[in-house]
């Protein structure tokens, strides 16, 4: 339990603005996961709709 009270005192910041002139790596690497992502799940639905059957014709 003290540790996360040192934790909590600690700051992420700190304190000093530096300007934006370029996406950060975490910002292309969230890109990249997130086109990754779509990439799949396009795929895995054409697979799934892929093996679907034609409905049966009486």
């Amino acid at each position: 339990m003290p540790a996360l009270a040192i934790l909590s005192v600690q700051s992420g910041h700190s304190g000093v603005v530096h300007p934006r002139t370029s996406p950060e790596m975490s910002d292309i690497a969230l890109f990249g996961f997130a086109v990754m992502g779509v990439f799949l799940v396009r795929r895995a639905l054409r697979k799934r709709f892929a093996k679907t059957k034609p409905p049966v014709e009486d």
